[in-house]
């Protein structure tokens, strides 16, 4: 049963509302003021609030709607304002407040069940979508978190145990010295992957809170050509491969955080090189056109298909029994996610057996 809040300081008002609505089975509970409706709010977290939009002062239902959108705790609840002088401005003012409807006064009964039914049936359109795309992220997280966290694991645990072992049987250092790179490797992977895995689950809340996002955006990168140029050189120049790397970058501002834009940029080389032979070449490209900032990274590799590239998402790995590739899938995902976030977009161009251009578009940050 849907549990409604209803704020208004006229008793005979919340009566009429509260009797209409238990004909329909809804739970009513009333608030007299702004005051006792935030109190209630809280203390109840009702599924929709109802208020006036003048009680005991004018503007009253607007602070209400306020204060309860700057909690978190009452910031999702629907909430319809009620009010007799609906004119465009007030109502704009309330919608920018983060009102879901209004209810003009006086209303009729039909035109008070549509508007608490409309909000409820979207409410539940929401919680039913995010809870298919949660039982859809846990079964992808069974089915590849166990495998990759033991693969490192398992490297760390063997030559730690061969190590532990030394004095009973001495071993050469050069062997010594193996094991330890194969230590070191294998915690730099687990360290990357428990990285990822909270990137993402922080991006996946930051994008449930228009708050969150907007501040995300706030935020710019001076010279993204610097972080282009050191991340590239420095991951291809650790894993042999700098005389593959050509890289051509233009000047500005990008906006973005620099450590989100590096990880953009660190995830889409990092693919590239992993995804291409030895001796191939990796082309990463910056650019700027109509206030658009374009990161673009193209190999030679095998590329994607057309449904893989529809079916990219976190925890998602293509032909892992034909190629054995470390990683779940999160990378280019989180990509894709930072590049919505920012009011940009992750555009993938490829085809199996003919390499990959992956291109990254950001909004030029605006000067200051």
């Amino acid at each position: 049963m849907s549990k409604i809040l209803v704020i208004d300081d006229e008793a005979w008002l919340r009566e009429m509302i509260r009797m209409a609505l238990m004909q329909q089975r809804y739970e009513v509970i009333e608030a007299a003021s702004s005051d006792a409706g935030i109190a209630m709010a809280h203390e109840q977290l009702p599924d929709l609030i109802l208020c006036d939009v003048n009680m005991d002062k004018a503007g009253a239902g607007y602070v209400t709607l306020s204060r309860l959108r700057e909690d978190a705790t009452t910031a999702s609840i629907p909430f319809i304002l009620m009010t007799g002088l609906a004119d465009a401005a007030g109502m704009r003012h309330g919608m920018e407040l983060g009102a879901d409807d209004y209810l003009p006064k006086p209303f009729k009964i039909d035109e008070l069940y549509a508007a608490v039914n409309a909000r409820l049936r979207k409410v539940k359109t929401v919680r039913e979508e995010a809870e298919r795309k949660l039982s859809h992220l846990r079964h992808q997280i069974s089915l590849m978190m166990p495998h990759e966290m033991r693969t490192p694991l398992n490297g760390i645990i063997s030559n730690a145990e061969l190590l532990a072992s030394v004095e009973e049987s001495p071993m050469p250092a050069s062997e010594i010295a193996v094991m330890g790179r194969e230590i070191f490797q294998s915690g730099q992977r687990l360290e990357r992957l428990i990285e990822n895995f909270l990137v993402y689950a922080q991006l996946e809340l930051v994008a449930a809170d228009p708050e969150s996002v907007k501040t995300l955006r706030a935020a710019a990168t001076a010279k993204p050509w610097e972080i282009v140029r050191s991340t590239t050189v420095s991951h291809a120049d650790k894993i042999g491969r700098l005389p593959d790397l050509v890289v051509e970058t233009a000047d500005g501002p990008v906006a973005i955080a620099e450590e989100y834009f590096k990880k953009i940029v660190g995830e889409l080389v990092d693919n590239a090189f992993k995804f291409s032979d030895p001796g191939s070449p990796v082309h990463v490209r910056l650019t700027l056109a109509d206030g658009v900032i374009e990161f673009s990274v193209r190999d030679s590799g095998r590329g994607f298909s057309t449904e893989q590239v529809r079916r990219i998402g976190a925890y998602v790995q293509f032909e892992r029994k034909m190629q054995d590739v470390e990683g779940v899938g999160l990378g280019l995902t989180i990509a894709k996610k930072l590049a919505e976030l920012h009011g940009g977009a992750l555009v993938i161009e490829s085809g199996q057996g003919t390499g990959s251009l992956v291109t990254v578009k950001l909004p030029q940050a605006k000067a200051a």
